[in-house]
């Protein structure tokens, strides 16, 4: 166990200084969207759904109901944009895994990294994000401050298991169908910018099926402070199974493809 520890922190301690040499390319679509889309919907859409009531929205105002799912969303949009394009380039077009594995680190070290690393985007994103949510009023409860961690596990619970289908990828025409079929739908459809009771059935259902769903509805009940045990506990449970099953997945696929 120390061994692999001291294996990835060497590992995310590679990530960290190519990040210090790239982060200033991040910086838009890590920071000033998010932002931005908070400024839009929250505040320029917002003064037009509170003019007509929030009752549908349980009497907040629609700032404080999307920015919880915003910043949910954003962690999401950071971990697979980390885990996609990042991943199959080391192993197929730079390679750099296949000199890891040279030295004494392991398939799992080097997956261990990654999402190390991947976490620490997450969360240096969204601390931000969590900042200019409380900056602009769209906490209710200082319980929301949590959501912090919440979103990391967010982010984690997506990456694992999209690290693990790159891992089996022979070139990127599949990472286009992960934006395309799994980010935006999720994107759209996880209660973020409306309540999925107001969908038609079938759809509703398919968007509990999705872990930022589950993300969504645990910031938000941080955020308002409204926070119900039960289904804490299986939003919670729900993630971890997410990242504990990509995480296996992950690690096997790099074992098949670095050594075969």
């Amino acid at each position: 166990m120390a061994v692999a520890l001291e294996n990835g922190r060497r590992q995310f301690d590679y990530w960290l200084t190519v990040y210090k040499r790239t982060w200033k390319g991040s910086l838009i679509s890590s920071f000033l969207l998010p932002m931005l889309y908070l400024a839009a919907m929250g505040i320029g859409l917002g003064s037009f759904v509170d003019s007509n009531g929030t009752g549908a929205l349980g009497g907040v105002s629609y700032l404080q109901f999307i920015a919880p799912g915003l910043l949910a969303a954003t962690a999401l949009q950071i971990a697979v944009g980390e885990s996609t394009y990042p991943v199959l380039s080391g192993l197929k077009w730079q390679k750099f895994y296949h000199s890891m594995i040279a030295t004494p680190l392991r398939p799992a070290d080097v997956v261990y990294g990654q999402l190390a690393f991947i976490a620490f985007r997450v969360a240096s994103t969204c601390v931000v994000f969590l900042a200019v949510i409380a900056a602009f009023g769209g906490l209710r409860s200082p319980l929301g401050l949590l959501a912090l961690p919440v979103v990391i596990l967010v982010g984690m619970a997506a990456s694992a298991p999209v690290v693990a289908f790159a891992s089996t990828l022979q070139n990127d025409s599949g990472l286009a169908m992960v934006f395309r079929f799994g980010v935006v739908p999720a994107f759209l459809f996880s209660g973020a910018f409306f309540p999925v009771s107001q969908l038609p059935n079938w759809i509703e259902w398919l968007a509990y099926l999705s872990p930022l769903w589950h993300g969504v509805q645990l910031s938000r009940d941080l955020s308002l402070g409204t926070l119900h045990p039960w289904l804490v506990l299986l939003n919670l449970a729900y993630l971890l199974a997410w990242f504990a099953i990509g995480t296996w997945l992950a690690v096997r696929g790099f074992t098949r493809k670095l050594i075969g």
